[in-house]
Formats: C-alpha cells, structure tokens, sequence
C-alpha cells in the first residue's frame, strides 16, 4: 500500500513537471519539428503551389541538390555560400578578440563602467538588417576613413588578389562586425568578474607582468567561454537575415522556375556546411576544455 501510494505520488509530480513545460513541447512540434520535416520533404522534390491554394508535391530524390551544382540558378548560391565561409573564417576571431579586449576594459575600476556597458550592448538590441543595410549604404561601414589615408590601396598593393580581397572586405563592415560583439562582451565580463583576485595578486607577488597575465591567467581561465563565443558567433553570422546566402535562398523560393524544392535543398546544404563548421570548433576547442577540467 505504501509502494502504490509512492507511486502514485511520483507519477502526480511527474505530471506536474510535464504540464510545465507542456506548451514548449507542443510550440517545438508544431513550429520546430513540423517545418523541419516539411523542408526535407520539400529539398527531396519539386514543390508546385497551384492557383486553387493547394500545393503540388513531385517526389524525385537528390535531384535538387545535384542541380545546385549544375544549373545556372545554382552559381549565385555557391559564389554566396563561398563568399559567406571565405568571411565567417575572418570574421569570427577578429569578434573573439575584440570582445576580450572591451570586455577586459570594462572590467577595469572606472566611474561610468554601467553606461559604457550600455553602451557596448545596446547594438544588440537596436541592430536589424535594414538599419545595418542603412549603416553600409551610407559608407558607416569604415572603408571611407581607411581609403583616405590609403590604408586600403595598401592592402591592395602588398598582397595577392585573392587574400586582399577578403581583408578588405573585413575593414569594408569592421564598424558592422563590432556591432555583432555584445553577447560576446557580456559573456567574457561575467567570466573576468568571477576571477580570483588573489591570484593576481599571487602573480603580482611573483613578478608577472601585465602580458604574462593575460596569456598565463586570464586567458585559460576565459579558455571555456571562448568555446561557448565560438559557437554563438558562427551561428548569430550564419542566421542573420541580410546574409547573402540566406537572402539568395529566400529569391530562390519564390522563382517559378526553382521554388520551394530547390530553396529547401540550397537551406539543407547551408544548414550542413554551418553544422561542420561548429562540429570542427568543437573537435579543436573541447578537448582542451576537458584537459582544463572544463565541461
């Protein structure tokens, strides 16, 4: 009797927990799962939306995604996702490194340190595609200043066509990329703050100086949260909405000539190239985590 009642009132708080996070469960199947299944079914076929409201499903195979490295439709959306790798490779470390050094400032003892990190943090809430587009199109991107003093002409001059190009396209949106750096920011001073400040001090004691400090103190000690940017960052580049390759999949889905099937397929290759990218992060960044009793 006193096992059934047990029982019983494991199962009552089991249902509780459930009917918690019931509505969750239910918005991830109907607005997560369901559209996840449907594109597969989609990149698998030729999509046809019919004048009557209906849609038109022709089952053929891989043959969306052999036709986006064959077709004509396919070229913009490989020079896209070429151009897309080429920048998120530069992008991400020059943002890492960025946010460690405005997160270090921060940190630092000075008066106004809560309007500063406003400030840094503030892009994040205000920052969309047309207002960044806006930034860019009225050269707020930073090439103007640098082509002034023939910082560019210089890259140009000194290196081959093929690395100068990415360079410049990373001091052409340096303004933009620092305006993606909040979360990071925020995530390494929250790191920076529950720092020991004995053993600054110990290291103080022992002569390190302020570079030996960082490489041999700060550093590891962030070397967690580094692995955690990492991944945000690749995936807050790879999802944001004026993306050239998310933008050319969205002109794709509705051209009558590719549609839904071929937009889907292009998404699923995306989707795969951004999910190696994380999983080869992972494969570098974690086991040095787990060597540091991290994880």
């Amino acid at each position: 009797m006193m096992a059934k009642h047990k029982m019983s009132r494991k199962l009552r708080e089991n249902l509780i927990g459930y009917s918690f996070i019931g509505i969750w469960i239910i918005g991830f199947l109907v607005f997560m799962v369901y559209p996840l299944l449907n594109s597969i079914i989609y990149s698998l076929s030729q999509v046809q939306i019919l004048g009557t409201g209906g849609i038109k499903i022709t089952f053929h195979g891989f043959k969306n995604f052999r036709d986006i490295f064959q077709i004509e439709q396919g070229f913009n959306y490989l020079e896209a996702l070429y151009a897309f790798i080429k920048e998120m490779i530069m992008q991400v470390p020059i943002i890492l490194v960025f946010s460690v050094l405005i997160a270090m400032l921060l940190n630092q003892p000075i008066k106004g340190r809560g309007i500063f990190r406003s400030i840094f943090f503030l892009p994040v809430i205000i920052a969309s595609g047309p207002v960044i587009n806006e930034l860019i199109s009225q050269g707020a991107g930073g090439t103007s200043l640098l082509e002034r003093y023939g910082f560019i002409s210089l890259i140009n001059n000194n290196l081959a066509p093929r690395f100068a190009e990415p360079v410049v396209g990373i001091f052409s949106k340096i303004v933009i990329i620092f305006w993606f750096s909040g979360v990071q920011i925020l995530i390494f001073l929250a790191g920076l703050q529950k720092m020991d400040k004995q053993v600054y001090e110990a290291a103080e004691i022992d002569g390190a100086g302020a570079w030996e400090t960082f490489w041999k103190i700060t550093l590891p000690s962030l070397a967690n949260l580094v692995f955690v940017n990492t991944i945000y960052t690749i995936v807050l580049l790879a999802t944001f909405s004026e993306n050239e390759v998310i933008k050319n999949i969205r002109a794709n889905m509705f051209d009558i000539k590719t549609g839904y099937g071929m937009a889907s397929a292009m998404a699923w290759v995306y989707f795969l190239i951004v999910m190696t990218f994380i999983g080869v992060v992972t494969l570098v960044l974690l086991p040095r985590q787990k060597q540091r009793g991290g994880y």
